[in-house]
């Protein structure tokens, strides 16, 4: 009796251990590869519990979402020769499992040969651009980083690594310490350099301005003093053909009028006049008939 309990315990742990070994559980956002001594048989991504054969067949896991690898700083020389640092940031997943494992093994292997191939790509593309239109705002930035993408992912579909790249960015693009601040002195240069043409335009455009202005005042006071000389002119010769045309109706009225104006011309001062008191223009004065 106590044999046999030995016997089914035995069993029992014998059927434990083959069931342990020969299941094992996926899970969301992974891959499972089943590997018969070493080599991938098969690839398993739907969620649940899963069998295998024990002993012979061992499992292997692989992340199913993208990721994301972040390069080291590199430095790289553009078209004119300048050394820049570039710094990138690539985003993959694995789109066939068994021909992962079969190429790079791991996940640390696959992001190697992503930082090769973008980093040939970069280096690539940048060497055919001048520094200063790498750093302006209108470089097109996005088309290095799409053209960059499809030349990165068609590298790694041609080497068949089971690996789909889906963006690669540049997110800096910056100078070597040592290059820095004479880059920067000649930026500062060639801005105050545009500064000046443009206070130098905006001054000959202003003394343009004030030119005209000052020309077309000088005609339109010439003008000015023209028309009221003319006015003038034609109201003296008006007034004297009134005067001729009163004095034509009563030359008496008008012989009077005219030694009133001359009396307020001759006294105006309060001058000392000698005069005869027989003379008409004393009688006219003095109020005598």
């Amino acid at each position: 009796m106590k044999r046999n309990s030995i016997v089914t315990l035995i069993a029992a742990v014998v059927v434990i251990i083959l069931l342990a070994g020969s299941t094992y559980i996926v899970k969301e956002g992974e891959y499972k590869v089943v590997l018969r001594f070493g080599e991938a048989m098969r690839t398993v991504e739907q969620p649940g519990l899963k069998f295998k054969l024990p002993f012979i067949e061992n499992v292997s896991e692989l992340p199913k979402y993208q990721m994301t690898y972040e390069s080291s700083p590199t430095s790289i020389l553009t078209k004119d020769q300048k050394p820049i640092v570039v710094d990138n940031y690539t985003v993959w997943r694995i789109t066939n499992a068994s021909q992962f494992l079969r190429t790079v093994q791991s996940v640390s292997g696959g992001v190697q040969r992503i930082d090769e191939a973008v980093y040939n790509s970069v280096r690539r593309k940048l060497s055919e651009i001048n520094y200063e239109n790498i750093i302006s705002e209108d470089t097109g930035r996005g088309n290095i980083n799409d053209e960059i993408t499809k030349d990165v992912s068609d590298a790694l579909s041609r080497d068949n690594y089971g690996i789909k790249v889906i963006d690669v960015r540049i997110k800096r693009t910056d100078l070597p310490e040592e290059n820095k601040q004479s880059v920067y002195n000649r930026m500062i240069s060639d801005r105050q350099s545009i500064a000046a043409r443009y206070l130098s335009e905006g001054d000959e455009e202003s003394k343009k301005i004030t030119s005209k202005a000052d020309r077309a005042s000088r005609e339109l006071m010439a003008q000015a003093e023209a028309d009221s000389k003319k006015i003038i002119a034609e109201g003296e010769g008006e007034a004297a053909r009134i005067y001729n045309q009163a004095y034509g109706k009563s030359p008496q009225f008008y012989s009077f009028y005219r030694t009133l104006q001359s009396y307020v011309t001759t006294l105006k001062n309060e001058p000392v006049i000698m005069i005869p008191i027989d003379s008409p223009y004393a009688k006219i004065l003095t109020g005598q008939k």
